[in-house]
């Protein structure tokens, strides 16, 4: 074979072998602290629920730490930051942050396109707008109306906002199908809330005639 094409085929080799062996540890790497990222998130929306606020805000604040760690491992490798798990596990840290402000009537994370997608974003602020119903019905069961009302108000002004989108799932990340299971998380939840809204006052209005009747007696 010609020297100078074994030279550049060497060459190409190792160089490309260098390239594939970084972006294969980045990318190992980067799949460990997608799962801890997603464990950490869904803990703080376990203790969110829980009324541990304590806990909650420590767990979310170490995601904030192992997500700038994942992003900071991929900027080299903006293909490996776009892909799907990086992208799941950057949504779920929205989804922690938005669920535990909304529960706690606190402000929602900056919108910063450069950190996290404005579609990773979105899609993240969507499935926060599900994860209201279980503080809706716990705050239902605790005959905490006026909170279950302010939650489903939540979930319709997400909801408002997001059905308003109706580009293809390339460019949203498939945020049509979420709104679509929000919309029917939201129906049954607002169904919910004016059953237990229905039979409260059903049964105000037949302890008032109780004491009347009793009165007359």
């Amino acid at each position: 074979m010609d020297a100078p094409l074994q030279l550049w085929l060497d060459q190409l080799a190792a160089a490309a072998q260098d390239d594939f062996e970084a972006r294969n540890q980045a990318r190992d790497l980067a799949l460990q602290k997608s799962r801890e990222l997603i464990r950490l998130c869904s803990g703080a929306i376990r203790a969110g629920h829980r009324d541990v606020w304590d806990e909650a805000r420590a767990q979310l604040a170490a995601a904030d730490g192992i997500g700038r760690e994942m992003s900071a491992l991929l900027a080299p490798y903006p293909d490996l930051f776009f892909a799907g798990y990086t992208q799941d596990a950057l949504k779920e840290l929205v989804e922690a942050h938005a669920t535990l402000a909304l529960m706690s009537g606190g402000p929602l994370p900056p919108v910063d396109a450069a950190a996290i997608p404005l579609s990773t974003y979105l899609n993240g602020l969507c499935e926060a707008a599900s994860e209201l119903r279980r503080g809706c019905l716990d705050a239902m069961r605790q005959d905490r109306m006026v909170e279950a009302e302010r939650l489903l108000a939540a979930m319709d002004a997400v909801y408002e906002v997001l059905m308003s989108f109706s580009y293809p799932d390339a460019i949203t990340g498939g945020l049509r199908h979420r709104v679509d299971q929000l919309r029917a998380v939201l129906e049954r939840t607002r169904g919910d809330l004016t059953n237990s809204v229905q039979m409260q006052k059903l049964l105000k209005a037949l302890g008032n005639s109780d004491m009347e009747i009793k009165y007359d007696e």
